[in-house]
């Protein structure tokens, strides 16, 4: 996933003065078209792959394009050859961060943001001693890459830049995994010592020594402290303890029955509805892809509609196993292939669990007192993980973020 860095990778197209005729929108609209195409074929999900013109300057013929994808870039020099424009791409990571292109997350939660400042819309979360891609600095602000490949902003206090020695020597780190839903660490093999930083189910942390009662830890950036034995496990016991079946990712779901609703939330201080289903499976020791609208498009497809495409809840009761995800539309009567805007996870016998307001239970039966929410809503598709053999549905001991 990471490029080779090239930082700027600059070149002119045409080097002689062009007239104002040629300097309209035409030659700009001309960039925008290729730009267009190599998004489309190179990076058709801005979440995870970037192609994008940045910056335009029609009069002077001046663009900027950022890449994050080397045959992208290959295709535009191609395409744009012959053009009497002055293009800049810029491969991501780019010069902004240096040698320092990779960050191992330094906060219990870390809240990651569609643009750079508090203001923005949150995107996701990611927790402690999870290791991200830093591709750019901005305003103070780390654009980043998470283990599912989604990409976003983050404050630079919230993660620790590392460079390639750096992040070997994190790695090399035996690890231990906070499996409590919420806790603190300390600043000594007490309880009643200051507390160093809160904790939540899933951070991760350096192992650096043991004593009869506590866990010795380190953070990335080399605080240490102090974790009670029963509320921790190291990296590798907590791997093999994992097994993904039904019963484990249903009992996963339920620990986080009552969590306030969070957009961009994906941790136990709150969820969204595809933050509540990754979460429900990171537990089981399984990434899957961030948003609903993404996750849709993973695992083995389940035939719960009808001939004409809309929800059978006869076919749905037939064919759903335990776990499985249910992806709905807005709207009661949404046409079945309008854009998917929720997700749940099946439980059985017409019920689901999901993150609507708070994690709670519903039912697809008309007859079932909590029935009241599955009727403002339209189920458009539903989706296995469980045995299925996709990528995109991958262990946690088999993602590069996470092995040594």
């Amino acid at each position: 996933m990471n490029l080779k860095i090239t930082a700027l990778f600059c070149f002119m197209l045409g080097i002689q003065q062009v007239s104002q005729a040629q300097t309209d929108s035409t030659l700009y609209k001309k960039v925008e078209k290729i730009v267009s195409e190599a998004k489309q074929k190179y990076a058709p999900d801005k979440r995870t792959k970037i192609v994008a013109l940045v910056q335009a300057d029609a009069k002077n013929n001046q663009y900027v394009i950022e890449s994050t994808e080397a045959e992208a870039s290959q295709f535009l020099i191609k395409q744009l050859k012959g053009l009497k424009a002055k293009v800049n791409i810029k491969n991501l990571p780019d010069t902004s961060v240096s040698d320092k292109i990779y960050g191992v997350i330094n906060l219990s939660v870390a809240n990651m943001r569609t643009q750079p400042g508090n203001a923005s819309e949150m995107a996701t979360q990611s927790l402690l001693g999870t290791q991200v891609d830093i591709l750019q600095k901005d305003r103070g602000e780390y654009r980043v890459r998470t283990p599912e490949g989604y990409i976003s902003y983050v404050p630079a206090s919230s993660v620790v830049a590392m460079n390639k020695q750096e992040i070997a020597d994190w790695k090399a780190n035996k690890k231990l995994i906070y499996t409590q839903e919420f806790g603190k660490s300390y600043s000594q093999a007490d309880q009643k010592s200051m507390r160093v930083s809160d904790l939540v189910y899933g951070d991760i942390l350096a192992l650096k020594g043991e004593s009869a009662a506590f866990y010795q830890v380190e953070y990335p950036d080399k605080r240490q402290a102090f974790i009670p034995k029963e509320e921790a496990l190291t990296f590798e016991q907590w791997l093999s303890s994992r097994d993904l079946t039904s019963e484990n990712v249903l009992a996963s779901a339920k620990t986080m029955m009552g969590l306030p609703y969070l957009w961009g939330g994906t941790s136990v201080k709150g969820v969204d509805c595809s933050g509540f289903t990754k979460t429900a499976y990171y537990m089981n020791g399984v990434v899957i892809p961030r948003d609903a609208s993404q996750q849709v498009l993973a695992g083995d497809k389940i035939d719960i509609l009808d001939k004409d495409g809309h929800f059978d809840s006869e076919k749905a009761l037939k064919n759903l196993k335990p776990a499985d995800l249910l992806f709905f539309a807005s709207g009661k009567n949404s046409n079945p292939n309008a854009r998917v805007t929720h997700v749940a996870l099946y439980i059985g016998n017409g019920e689901f669990i999901h993150a609507a307001g708070t994690v709670r239970i519903n039912s697809m039966l008309k007859n079932a007192q909590n029935y009241d929410d599955f009727q403002t809503r339209t189920v458009v598709a539903a989706r296995r993980y469980i045995g299925a053999k996709d990528t995109q549905i991958q262990a946690v001991k088999d993602n590069a973020y996470y092995k040594k």
